[in-house]
């Protein structure tokens, strides 16, 4: 069983950045496909970056390409930087991890494991 948990939500002005960090449970560097996703209120959830450092692939939606960036910098974490923030940005985003083995690909993957999630605000 893999726990993660997010951090780093909050709320800004439009234009303006914040990092989420998701913190494992086990050691996902190279052995978990990694993402995060996004809900907002009464929309669908959304895969907005994802990551696989055994094969250097990463994926990112459209709407935040350019702005966002998917990172791991150590055998547990998990980071996302969103720049250049829009109200379309806001909703509640939560980590996610699927073990390599069952993941094909990054722009694909569903996570088997998912945080509670972090809310992030972004007023125009």
């Amino acid at each position: 069983q893999v726990q993660l948990v997010e951090s780093g939500g909050g709320s800004v002005q439009a234009g303006g950045s914040l990092r989420l960090s998701c913190t494992a449970s086990v050691y996902i560097y190279s052995r978990y496909c990694v993402g995060w996703f996004r809900q907002a209120p009464g929309k669908e959830r959304e895969k907005v970056a994802a990551i696989y450092t055994g094969g250097s692939s990463t994926y990112y939606a459209d709407s935040v390409k350019g702005r966002f960036t998917i990172s791991q910098d150590s055998a547990k974490k998990l980071y996302l930087q969103m720049n250049s923030l829009k109200p379309e940005d806001t909703a509640m985003y939560y980590c996610a991890a699927k073990p390599a083995y069952d993941c094909y690909s990054v722009s694909a993957f569903v996570g088997d494991y998912w945080g509670q999630g972090t809310q992030v605000t972004v007023s125009s």
